[in-house]
């Protein structure tokens, strides 16, 4: 008679407490993982809007012309389509020579009435931007030929926060000369570069 075979793996009770184990750590790390994805959403929509006004800043220069950044609010925030408007607590926007209103799905190579706003380029918030909240002081900025901003009712400061109580708040700050510049505003130190 030969010896039994001896079977390895998982008993029923070894899965079931690795399971229960699995669980309980992934129950203690979902608060931070959505705070995390938060803050992250935060700091995407910070980065594009100072990206969509520094464009159109450089735009100003390169063309000699007052060109505009338009904070737009869209039917669809994944999707810049012509039902927009102008809004200042969205984080969809649109680099234009004139008001987007209605015109923010034109066509940036296109001329004429097929591009009659004079659209350079935009950006939809897009799904994420649900989970962010914008505040600007104004709809819009617009920038000379300089690079300097050409009026004192444009954007100075926009506000971007979560909407959870734990999610930092970021801010895109444009002084007057057109330096744009993100700042955080929960630092307080006044020898840190990153506090407003």
């Amino acid at each position: 008679m030969q010896g039994a075979t001896q079977q390895r793996g998982f008993g029923l009770i070894e899965l079931i407490v690795t399971l229960v184990v699995l669980a309980l750590m992934m129950a203690a790390a979902m608060p931070s993982i959505g705070n995390w994805m938060d803050n992250t959403r935060i700091r995407n929509a910070a980065e594009s809007l100072s990206t969509g006004i520094q464009t159109a800043r450089a735009e100003a220069v390169k063309r000699n012309e007052r060109v505009s950044f338009w904070l737009v609010q869209l039917t669809d925030p994944a999707v810049l389509g012509n039902s927009c408007s102008q809004s200042a607590t969205s984080g969809s926007w649109i680099v234009s020579v004139s008001g987007p209103d209605g015109h923010c799905a034109d066509d940036p190579t296109a001329s004429g009435d097929d591009n009659s706003a004079g659209i350079i380029t935009g950006r939809a918030i897009g799904s994420g931007g649900t989970h962010v909240n914008v505040s600007a002081d104004s709809t819009y900025i617009t920038f000379n030929g300089f690079g300097r901003v050409a009026d004192s009712g444009s954007i100075s400061t926009i506000k971007i926060k979560g909407n959870g109580t734990d999610t930092r708040e970021l801010h895109v700050v444009v002084s007057t000369t057109g330096a744009v510049r993100m700042c955080d505003a929960a630092v307080t130190d006044s020898g840190d570069p990153r506090k407003c």
